[in-house]
């Protein structure tokens, strides 16, 4: 059974934690859900965020998200896959120099990354979007182009993929998400 590495964190985005753990471990993957300073069992609490005609997202208070891994426990080269949710949580979890190092290894082994939304800013913190055509919230556009990435700019249900790296703006895209991610990962669904 393959694995995968889900980076998430307190105030992340409710459905791109809840729906892409869902879905990944409905295909038969074994999802190991982490956050840093925090152990197996913990809660994380997530967001709701929706588009509502406003400048900007709303914010809504979200579930309690359990976590099944402890941080401390992580051996990246265990892990087939990386997936990053988005929300408010990204912002913080970039500070963290284990976690940025974490994510360096799946580039410098070229294995399959998805990332969602305000995940990307932890890409750009890890150094490891120059040259990368990549995708984001478009609020952390000018941080992807900063970082030397390239920003494309996509309707929120969309994604955009470049080799190992798949990232879409937000959670209308988890459809496209996934299955984009499910592909590089080698998967086939068959109906």
């Amino acid at each position: 059974m393959k694995k995968i590495l889900f980076l998430t964190g307190d105030y992340t985005e409710d459905y791109e934690t809840m729906v892409p753990f869902q879905m990944l471990e409905m295909v038969g993957y074994e999802v190991h859900t982490v956050c840093p300073d925090k152990k197996e069992g913990d809660s994380i609490k997530t967001a709701i965020h929706d588009f509502e005609g406003d400048q900007t997202y709303s914010e809504k208070p979200g579930h309690n998200f359990v976590l099944n891994y402890s941080f401390d426990k992580i051996n990246v080269e265990d892990y087939d896959g990386l997936v990053i949710a988005g929300g408010r949580a990204p912002e913080y979890l970039r500070l963290n120099k284990k976690l940025l190092e974490h994510v360096e290894y799946f580039f410098t082994v070229n294995k399959p990354v998805a990332a969602i939304c305000h995940g990307i800013q932890i890409l750009t913190a890890a150094n490891v979007v120059k040259g990368r055509k990549l995708t984001a919230y478009p609020a952390v556009g000018p941080e992807v182009t900063l970082a030397g990435g390239v920003f494309q700019s996509i309707a929120a249900d969309g994604v955009f993929v470049d080799g190992n790296l798949v990232t879409s703006p937000a959670w209308p895209a988890h459809p496209s998400f996934i299955r984009e991610f499910l592909k590089i990962m080698g998967a086939t669904i068959t109906l």
